[in-house]
């Protein structure tokens, strides 16, 4: 059950997502597709029932137990103040971190092979296209290393040629990471 303040948006929401595939939630502006990806992700506190991923109830595991496991890119803008690409990008690795939020050297070469766009990885990332911050940030989940992705309205403010081309880009990590991918459009 999900919804805000406890009041009840949508009741027996009940979705499965399999590795290697992409559910899509597709409905008209103000349906809950996103309310119910803020709910999976812990930002919207459920109403009812349980989340697992995997055999594990949600509800027994840590925020960054979770971290590892499901990585997001949601709709809102990110505040990036004198952030680049490859800081964005990088920042997907922090659940792996320590106390200090120090990168190790493995950390940076997954970040660096997933910044493709050199002519980006140094340039502000606010001063950049919605096309390249969108590739950014899925390159920010991505690096983060999970089994599951969610994305909520991954082509937003694209164009349609960026449109289809995030959208293939979505299939082939689903297929060839073998990631359980859910995303709302």
């Amino acid at each position: 059950v999900v919804g805000y303040d406890k009041t009840t948006l949508i009741k027996d929401v009940n979705l499965k997502v399999v590795s290697g595939q992409v559910l899509t939630l597709i409905g008209p502006n103000g349906a809950g597709k996103s309310t119910i990806l803020k709910t999976i992700t812990r930002q919207l506190k459920r109403i009812g029932g349980t989340i697992y991923l995997g055999q594990e109830s949600m509800n027994n595991m840590r925020d960054s137990d979770v971290s590892k496991s499901l990585s997001m890119v949601m709709t809102e803008r990110l505040q990036t103040e004198l952030l680049t690409g490859r800081d964005v990008v990088a920042s997907g690795r922090y659940p792996y971190t320590g106390r200090f939020g120090i990168l190790a050297k493995e950390d940076w070469e997954k970040v660096i092979a997933l910044v493709h766009a050199q002519d980006v990885q140094d340039q502000d990332f606010r001063k950049m296209s919605d096309g390249q911050r969108q590739r950014l940030m899925l390159a920010r989940a991505i690096c983060q290393d999970t089994d599951i992705l969610l994305l909520d309205e991954p082509t937003s403010y694209l164009d349609m040629g960026f449109k289809l081309d995030i959208l293939a880009n979505i299939r082939m990590l689903a297929r060839e990471r073998n990631l359980a991918i859910i995303m709302s459009l």
